[in-house]
């Protein structure tokens, strides 16, 4: 797969060339809006992964604004026409990936990149089952149930910024590790969004864990519960470090300035949840963020960390028998 030079996308299903520099000028404005941390690890990049890396991400915003009624994030208010939401997310994503012109420069630099980079398909149908299980006010009930959403709207992206850094897509172990990744960053967010979602009316913790920490359904904010939850916040974390630990062990398949941006942007979400952690019963009390300072120390340290990484974290290293799988079907 080229990573120096992008191939011209096809025409728009003959309806004219697309604005490539646009799209990817309104692509690099999504991510300085919408995450820092994403858009400073996004900065190790050579320019063209760089590019795309941001062509996915105004997709995956995109879809995430519009099955939330958002603008690049913001405080969840609940919607009340979450499936129409969810067929206009469908339906801009299958023109994009035919080729064709939508209108929304977030899905027409989807499609842009899916077609550059070979990316397959049913990863942007997996993340889009996330939002489905959202528009159907859907709740764990078990672990794995929880790390099956994990998969759908964090996981799977990860396995295409993989494709999209040259991983063959073929390559199921190393993919493997690339949704470690995603799942990692996805259980930090449940575990410093909980007040947040708990405000929306929706609940990422199994409710087994619940259950277990004999707290009722809708109580788990309550100051009462604050201890109890802390717990859970704990348990939410450890297993986040577990995959962000699998997930440095795909790092040796990356171009070195790939290796670099990923082994950052691991260092600083792992420290969201290392952080939730830390805080216990008052990590929901603000927002749970990582300084600009100490993601600069996660760019140096992660620099380092890139050379000898092959060695430091080798892919012939068994990938844990109790970490979740993903689906491959």
């Amino acid at each position: 797969m080229d990573l120096t030079t992008p191939p011209p996308p096809p025409p728009a299903s003959g309806r004219g060339d697309y604005d490539r520099p646009a799209l990817v000028a309104h692509a690099q404005a999504s991510i300085a809006r919408g995450s820092k941390s994403f858009a400073m690890a996004s900065t190790l990049f050579d320019r063209v992964t760089r590019e795309r890396a941001w062509l996915l991400y105004a997709w995956c915003r995109k879809c995430d604004d519009i099955a939330d009624g958002q603008d690049h994030g913001g405080t969840l208010t609940g919607v009340t026409d979450g499936q129409a939401r969810l067929s206009t997310i469908r339906v801009l994503t299958d023109m994009a990936l035919r080729g064709e012109a939508t209108g929304d420069p977030a899905f027409d630099g989807f499609g842009v990149v899916m077609r550059e980079c070979a990316i397959p398909a049913r990863y942007a149908h997996d993340l889009i089952e996330g939002f489905a299980l959202d528009a159907r006010d859907w709740r764990p009930r078990s672990q794995d149930d929880m790390l099956l959403y994990c998969y759908h709207v964090a996981g799977a992206v990860g396995c295409m910024m993989a494709v999209l850094m040259g991983v063959d897509p073929t390559d199921e172990a190393t993919l493997d590790r690339a949704c470690d990744l995603g799942l990692a960053f996805q259980l930090a967010n449940i575990a410093r969004d909980i007040s947040e979602d708990e405000a929306a009316d929706r609940c990422y913790l199994p409710q087994e864990w619940l259950a277990e920490m004999d707290i009722p359904p809708g109580e788990h904010m309550k100051p009462w519960a604050r201890p109890r939850l802390a717990q859970l916040g704990k348990r939410m974390a450890d297993m986040a470090a577990a995959y962000e630990q699998s997930a440095r062990h795909g790092t040796g398949a990356l171009p070195p300035r790939a290796a670099w941006a990923v082994l950052a942007a691991a260092g600083i979400y792992g420290d969201i949840a290392r952080e939730v952690a830390r805080r216990g019963g008052r990590a929901w009390d603000h927002r749970v963020v990582t300084p600009k300072s100490d993601k600069l120390l996660w760019v140096a340290r992660s620099g380092w960390q890139v050379i000898g990484r092959a060695q430091r974290w080798p892919a012939t290293t068994p990938r844990p028998a109790d970490l979740w799988t993903r689906p491959t079907a």
